[in-house]
């Protein structure tokens, strides 16, 4: 997570939203139109599944630990729930981000000339505030965002597996991100990024990230928890996944909580060395980029592969890059922003990502395994099986 790794990964985002021309003009310091002035931003594709989706926000302090990026101060987290509603109740979906975190993330990509911060933040997501949950037990699944990234990002895969049967809790990770709006007025910044240079930078976010996430499954399923609707969550079948470092994340989340029963990591390079205490033959799927094989992950990928002793699957997506599994490929065809090396259309890339994703939380928390997760089909060839 050294400076080199954190411009890359300014970089692949840039990448991502602009065309070749644009990145181009970009590099060369010109000063790009802004590519819309719409007041309304792209909308994200519809969740697939039976339920409409409800959303509540949680602002969680744990006293117990010092802010370890900030060094004073409690430890917080800004939590997104998201599960399974009844249609028709509820207020309209929430921004989502504020124009100033929007330009703030922008900003710090060298991308606020090019799109318009208050195009990015009114970005139309599904989920209702407050709506009425439909009455049930369900899978809780954990979603963590990669390094300088909100949970915003996540958002279209959160929306879809809540409304296939899940409550989702995607994370925010304080001073982890470019911009995160806390309550009082307050957006914190990325206080991390200039801490963890150098080796052991990765691991060490990781490690944070562990302890937040046990911390927030601590608060939503003790006997006082923190979220109204807590019931709602089967407590014995927790999942994690997460992007980038927030994948790598869940895996350091399982070896170091048994309460979660499955993982993914999405693109992420996995934490060096595997955790000692391993996972316990749990179950666990890498959903990489084409990108990912060859490329960084591949070598750390097929390093650590042999250590996952349980059930397993390598999975790539051709045409799409590192953030492939987020909701941008969505966002930058909305905006018009083709981009030459990940061709893959923005619904197709989070149509597959959220298949497989519900294919593997729903084998592994519902029991119902399907032919999905064995190897390649016809109906998707942008999909590729690897077992090093």
């Amino acid at each position: 997570m050294n400076t080199k790794r954190r411009t890359a990964a300014a970089a692949a985002l840039l990448a991502l939203l602009l065309p070749a021309p644009l990145l181009a003009a970009s590099a060369a310091s010109a000063a790009p139109a802004a590519v819309d002035t719409r007041t309304t931003g792209p909308e994200l594709p519809a969740p697939t599944g039976r339920y409409a989706v409800g959303r509540e926000d949680l602002h969680l302090v744990d006293r117990s630990r010092t802010d370890p990026w900030a060094h004073t101060g409690p430890r917080e987290l800004m939590v997104t729930l998201r599960y399974p509603a009844q249609r028709g109740t509820g207020r309209p979906p929430a921004p989502y981000l504020s124009t100033e975190e929007a330009r703030l993330i922008l900003t710090d990509r060298h991308m606020e000339q090019v799109v318009d911060p208050a195009v990015f933040a009114a970005t139309r997501a599904h989920a209702r505030v407050g709506a009425r949950p439909v009455e049930g037990r369900y899978p809780l699944v954990v979603l963590s965002p990669g390094f300088t990234v909100p949970r915003a990002t996540l958002t279209a895969l959160a929306e879809d597996l809540a409304s296939r049967g899940y409550v989702v809790a995607a994370v925010d990770h304080a001073y982890e991100s470019a911009a995160t709006a806390f309550p009082g007025g307050r957006i914190l910044t990325c206080l991390a990024c200039d801490q963890v240079q150098g080796e052991g930078g990765h691991e060490a976010v990781t490690a944070v990230r562990a302890k937040d996430v046990s911390f927030l499954l601590d608060r939503l399923t003790g006997r006082h928890p923190a979220w109204r609707h807590a019931g709602l969550i089967d407590t014995g079948r927790i999942a994690m996944g997460g992007h980038s470092i927030g994948g790598a994340a869940a895996l350091t989340a399982m070896a170091a909580d048994q309460r979660i029963r499955a993982g993914i990591d999405m693109d992420g390079g996995l934490p060096e060395p595997y955790p000692a205490a391993g996972i316990g033959g749990r179950p666990f799927m890498l959903l990489g980029s084409a990108a990912s094989v060859p490329g960084p992950q591949s070598g750390n990928w097929s390093a650590l592969w042999p250590e996952f002793d349980g059930w397993k699957r390598w999975i790539t997506l051709d045409g799409t890059d590192h953030f492939g599994p987020t909701d941008f490929p969505a966002i930058r065809d909305r905006l018009g922003l083709p981009h030459p090396d990940a061709p893959l259309p923005g619904p197709r890339a989070v149509e597959l990502t959220r298949t497989y994703v519900a294919a593997f939380f729903d084998q592994h928390l519902k029991g119902r395994p399907g032919p999905l997760l064995d190897g390649p089909r016809a109906d998707a060839p942008e999909v590729r099986f690897h077992n090093p």
